[in-house]
């Protein structure tokens, strides 16, 4: 990378990729700073702390440990410098509607005998589905993740179209699923980390399917501190390469200022102004184009963003309660046996999903320092559609099905046992994150908004302006988040570099 010779980068929003982008430009010799709206660092990956319980108010699953190993490894340091890891057995437990419960561990024959007892030869078919799964992942991170192909000529090179025989790239991961496993259970099981892509089986492409890889290969583990003891790794990484941090640090404009020497941009706070040479937004694109900048600096119209596809908003619960919460793991899926209707109250119906498909986390099954001793800590995520509204008389009573639904299907039933309480939704993800219709995710990552079809990292409108995060490639989720920094920052560092 490009030496940046102590020129001023403002980064604005301190998520894991304007962190990512910050640790990569200092170590570049640029002068950092980051402005965050929020108290806390970490964006999305936010804590929630309130009488002895400790919650990740966001990402829970630390997953593709190979990402965070390279991240850190760029700076000569490793993530055991800064936590430790727990493998988590089993790696999650489902409870399906109709009464069946199966574990997911990394235990392979294990896996293949739970397949194969729901369809004969289907362990031989995960067999085969997992070797495609690994495949993918190992060409699609090396060829679309790890490199930014922003062009259509640069995604048709015949690098790319050689290694691209080997990758499963088009059609959806319905159809693709279908032809390995006939059985909806098995079905759903290689399908649930579409949740996370912010996707549904049929409107997420079939590359997708190296998610397998990245749980049953790569494994699901536990940071030392939950998903906060990773910010505060990456904050910490972060100061030890010069960055300057800011919190309760909303923006309220980012202005181009006259090509005439001086700074090229002028970020504004409620207290001061902020000059730069370069501005990196971290902050929710669509926000940053619609209400940061002045409309000659603009690379999309209003429409273009109401035109597209979201990832689910979602009903969050967090819950502190007295006693344990057996047979809860400390990640469990309550699924309903046929998940087609939930997929369709978000993407094609919005609305509140009469028998929803959830995610529960029990962090205090691993780890006994968030939640005081002789309680359990929990938090309950409903995908649900964003832009949805969540009154309050909507969200009580969707809470109260929530909870018997959880009761009714898991046998742990918590209502009368709750010491602390708080929920989360659409209208917060909105106002906290400034995150377009309240999505929790951003941008879906269906075909027409996969790889070069993500808005771009450099601003094709206003030069000296770029954007990191989610909603740009390679896309959704923690890991993604941290190469989409040093994407951008690469980019810095074309541009500007000495």
């Amino acid at each position: 990378m490009e030496r940046l010779g102590g020129r001023s980068i403002l980064v604005v929003g301190g998520g894991f990729g304007g962190l990512s982008a910050a640790c990569y430009l200092a170590d570049a010799g640029a002068d950092v700073t980051v402005l965050e709206k929020n108290e806390q660092l970490g964006g999305r990956a936010s804590t929630l702390s309130t009488d002895g319980f400790h919650f990740d108010m966001g990402p829970s699953w630390y997953l593709m440990p190979d990402v965070y190993e390279r991240f850190f490894g760029a700076f000569d340091r490793r993530p055991s410098d800064y936590y430790a890891l727990s493998p988590l057995d089993p790696h999650y437990r489902i409870f399906f509607k109709d009464g069946d419960r199966v574990d997911m561990t990394g235990d392979r024959e294990h896996v293949v005998e739970t397949f194969e007892s729901y369809e004969d030869g289907a362990g031989e078919a995960f067999e085969r589905y997992l070797e495609g799964s690994r495949r993918n992942y190992e060409l699609g991170m090396e060829r679309f993740v790890y490199e930014d192909r922003s062009s259509l000529r640069e995604f048709l090179s015949l690098d790319v179209l050689t290694s691209a025989r080997g990758l499963t790239l088009l059609g959806s991961m319905a159809d693709h699923v279908e032809k390995y496993f006939a059985h909806p259970k098995l079905q759903q099981i290689v399908q649930y980390s579409l949740v996370f892509l912010g996707g549904s089986p049929s409107n997420t492409p079939a590359l997708y399917n190296l998610m397998s890889h990245v749980e049953f290969d790569l494994g699901v583990y536990y940071p030392e501190g939950g998903m906060a003891g990773v910010v505060d790794a990456v904050v910490s990484l972060a100061h030890e390469l010069g960055v300057e941090t800011v919190t309760d640090a909303e923006v309220t404009a980012v202005d181009p200022q006259p090509a005439d020497g001086g700074p090229r941009f002028v970020a504004r706070t409620a207290d001061r102004d902020w000059p730069a040479d370069v501005v990196v937004s971290d902050a929710d694109y669509a926000h940053t184009e619609q209400a940061l900048l002045p409309a000659s600096a603009r690379q999309y119209d209003a429409d273009y963003w109401a035109e597209r596809t979201y990832a689910p908003s979602a009903f969050l619960l967090y819950l502190g309660v007295e006693g344990d919460v057996e047979p809860l793991a400390h990640h469990t899926l309550v699924l309903p046996t046929d998940w087609e209707n939930h997929f369709a109250h978000i993407f094609d119906d919005p609305s509140w999903p009469d028998d929803p498909a959830y995610y529960v986390c029990v962090p205090s099954e691993t780890d006994g320092d968030v939640a005081p001793d002789g309680h359990s800590n929990l938090f309950v995520l409903v995908p649900i559609a964003p832009g949805l509204d969540d009154a309050p008389q909507a969200r009580a009573a969707f809470r109260d099905h929530i909870l018997a639904d959880l009761a009714a299907n898991t046998g742990v039933d918590v209502r009368d046992r709750i010491v602390v309480e708080e929920a989360f939704s659409v209208s917060e993800f909105a106002a906290r994150y400034n995150s377009y219709d309240g999505t929790a995710l951003g941008l879906a990552h269906t075909l027409r908004q996969t790889a070069l079809f993500r808005p771009p990292h450099r601003s094709a409108a206003t030069p000296g302006l770029y954007f990191v995060g989610a909603n740009t490639t390679p896309g959704i989720g923690v890991p993604m988040c941290l190469i989409s920094g040093e994407l951008t920052a690469e980019y810095v560092a074309a541009d500007h570099g000495e």
